[in-house]
């Protein structure tokens, strides 16, 4: 396997993965410490079960300390590769699962609150219409921080643009969303 680097952080990722083909435990530990957020976020993104999320993150480091990959230094991230890593290995894991029980053999017991559905139904529509209103960039920032579950530095990284500039653009978002909220 054989994965190309750049940017910030990957010349301490290339000399972790070596010192992990030489068995290094410890070097194993500060690489998990340095990519595990990702893989799980992306996991987590994928599957919906912190659980099965959990087994993708384990999964996926066994797999690195098994075969840990070799690197290039003209393109990529490791970072990256993880996260594509951690999506195949939680689709994987999405084709595997099988129902446990027969449809025929489950029986639903559903006393739905209409009111309370009508009730949610609406805040997530008008949840939708606040958002939209925000200017695209903002919404970006917004997803990437809230629903992706990265921090600004890695935001500011995977957008291009400066950390500064990230941290303001989700600060007017949020200001602009409670502001709407309370209207």
């Amino acid at each position: 396997m054989n994965r190309k680097l750049t940017g910030q952080g990957e010349e301490a990722d290339k000399s972790l993965l070596n010192r992990i083909r030489g068995g290094d435990q410890q070097a194993m530990v500060l690489l998990f410490d340095r990519h595990s957020a990702i893989v799980y976020a992306v996991a987590l993104r994928v599957l919906g079960d912190p659980s099965a999320a959990e087994d993708v993150v384990q999964d996926t480091f066994l797999r690195i300390w098994r075969n840990p990959p070799a690197i290039e230094t003209d393109t990529g991230t490791l970072a990256g590769w993880f996260a594509v890593l951690a999506r195949n290995r939680a689709i994987d894991q999405l084709r595997r699962r099988r129902p446990e029980e027969s449809p025929e053999d489950v029986i639903l017991l559903s006393k739905v609150d209409v009111a309370a559905t009508g009730e949610h139904n609406l805040l997530l529509a008008r949840a939708r219409t606040m958002m939209d209103a925000l200017p695209e960039e903002q919404q970006a920032v917004l997803r990437l921080a809230f629903f992706d579950g990265l921090s600004h530095s890695e935001i500011a990284e995977r957008l291009g643009s400066p950390l500064g500039t990230i941290k303001t653009r989700l600060r007017r978002a949020v200001l602009t969303l409670r502001k709407a909220a309370r209207a």
